[in-house]
């Protein structure tokens, strides 16, 4: 398994605020009009994304972005526990339709043995793909020794 920044491109990325409530002030009173309402109308990926993103970033996680012609296209992938996870985030009711996930997961080149879908919806377990609410992505624990190389120094 390789890791994952040595398979970095500098030429694909995405970009997310570092605060969730900017970036609903940015969308406009609409947006927090539907927001607060629960307007089942609305599409609040962006900010469902964002949010993850943020989270994520605050336990110390590396965030990469996979986009493919052919496979399609994953919101985060993460190393976490020794492996790749690919994580998709999902805001409305078709969180179990996500063909991007499903190509990399049953590709055994990527050795990707888990998936998770964070979305609003239970915990549910289905094959190599685990279901969470969208608030659970803050359980994910990073392995901090897993940052820390020791080199033997010699005097």
């Amino acid at each position: 398994r390789k890791p994952l920044k040595s398979s970095e491109k500098q030429s694909l990325f995405k970009l997310y605020l570092s605060d969730v409530g900017m970036l609903t002030s940015i969308y406009g009173m609409d947006t927090k009009r539907m927001l607060i309402s629960k307007n089942p109308n609305m599409n609040a990926g962006g900010i469902f994304e964002n949010a993850v993103a943020q989270e994520l970033r605050s336990k110390g996680f590396s965030l990469y972005y996979y986009n493919s012609n052919r496979l399609g296209e994953l919101d985060f992938v993460i190393e976490y526990k020794g492996s790749i996870y690919p994580i998709e985030v999902k805001s409305g009711k078709d969180y179990t339709v996500h063909s991007a996930i499903s190509n990399c997961v049953a590709n055994h080149q990527y050795e990707m043995q888990e998936a998770f879908v964070f979305a609003d919806c239970n915990i549910k377990h289905d094959k190599k793909i685990t279901y969470l609410p969208i608030y659970m992505v803050m359980f994910l624990e990073k392995d901090q020794s897993e940052d820390f190389i020791v080199d033997e120094v010699l005097f």
